[in-house]
């Protein structure tokens, strides 16, 4: 299957074309980006054929089945749309829209087109939060109580740009990782948050936009969240802990890329070190999203997952900005 990447970006040369490339099967053909100079760099770089600014041209290529898109937040809706219309399958990156309203359009277009919509949030893909649900599904731990997610680390310098200082391009730590919390508090729990009181920040670090922020969840079944996120913090370091009435799961330095860190589960019994696979959680994602293209399977986060966890960030800045708690209303379908 041959692929269009729509955003010359970062997490596309770190992680994507390498994990799209090592599913194999086809070859990325198009690269689109806001600047013919820098398409045309990064496809010399990365051994693309084709590189320019016009999508719809890209998008009229017969041997392109797929398209990945990575490019600031405000563009994601016209341009999955413009894929859509074409007939092309889209992996998109969080968060899918600026507005629920959108992301639900995108993927009910999706659905009436015939073509597979997928968000690609990674953190479910990673073989320690599989374990960690897996143990929660066992029953392990009892009935769970809360959650605790600390995502708080320092944004890189090459990252510096418009995540923090565009609030008109999407910029702000909600919508960059509290949505991907969000996506994983529905993956290991199955339930979505009800209710919703925040508190975020800026600390200067750039301009317009909140840096970091701190929030409580309910979930439908009485338990508890509380997450936090920020940009600032270079020895915060990440993880997940899951408290049921039988025992605890702590997991340390999970909310990554990379399929690092460490899951451990404590009982009545004692401590146990959790097992988990270490699979390259992007080629884990890209994969599943090609084989649910051949009608096999489901992605691994399908557009509504994308429309569920842009749905809480976006109650979760608007709890911050009001000061009050916030009703989580249904997205609609799945």
């Amino acid at each position: 299957m041959n692929w269009t990447l729509v955003g010359a970006s970062t997490i596309a040369a770190q992680y994507m074309i390498d994990a799209i490339r090592a599913v194999g099967g086809g070859e990325i053909r198009h690269v689109i980006s806001g600047s013919a100079d820098h398409a045309a760099t990064y496809a010399k770089h990365h051994g693309i054929p084709f590189a320019g600014t016009d999508l719809d041209q890209a998008l009229a290529d017969p041997e392109v089945a797929a398209v990945y898109i990575s490019s600031t937040n405000e563009k994601h809706f016209a341009q999955a749309m413009a894929a859509i219309r074409a007939g092309k399958h889209v992996l998109c990156e969080k968060p899918l829209a600026m507005t629920p309203q959108d992301a639900r359009e995108m993927v009910l277009a999706a659905e009436a087109a015939g073509v597979v919509f997928a968000t690609n949030h990674h953190l479910r893909c990673a073989g320690s939060h599989q374990a960690i649900r897996d143990v929660i599904k066992a029953g392990r731990i009892g009935r769970v109580l809360s959650l605790r997610i600390h995502h708080a680390v320092e944004l890189p310098g090459n990252l510096q740009t418009w995540r923090i200082n565009a609030a008109g391009s999407g910029g702000g730590v909600i919508p960059d990782i509290t949505v991907h919390d969000a996506d994983v508090v529905r993956f290991l729990t199955g339930e979505d948050p009800v209710r919703v009181t925040a508190m975020m920040a800026a600390s200067g670090m750039g301009q317009g936009v909140e840096d970091s922020a701190m929030s409580v969840w309910a979930l439908p079944s009485g338990a508890m969240v509380m997450s936090h996120e920020s940009f600032t913090h270079p020895f915060a370091g990440t993880g997940i802990e899951v408290h049921g009435t039988e025992g605890s799961i702590f997991a340390r330095d999970v909310m990554t890329q990379r399929p690092i860190g460490s899951v451990e589960l404590v009982t009545g019994a004692g401590r146990d070190a959790v097992p988990f696979p270490d699979h390259n959680l992007y080629e884990y994602g890209v994969r599943r999203f090609v084989e649910a293209t051949r009608g096999q399977g489901t992605p691994a986060a399908t557009g509504w997952d994308g429309v569920h966890s842009l749905t809480i960030a976006l109650a979760v800045r608007e709890a911050a900005e009001t000061g009050q708690t916030v009703t989580i209303a249904s997205p609609g379908v799945a």
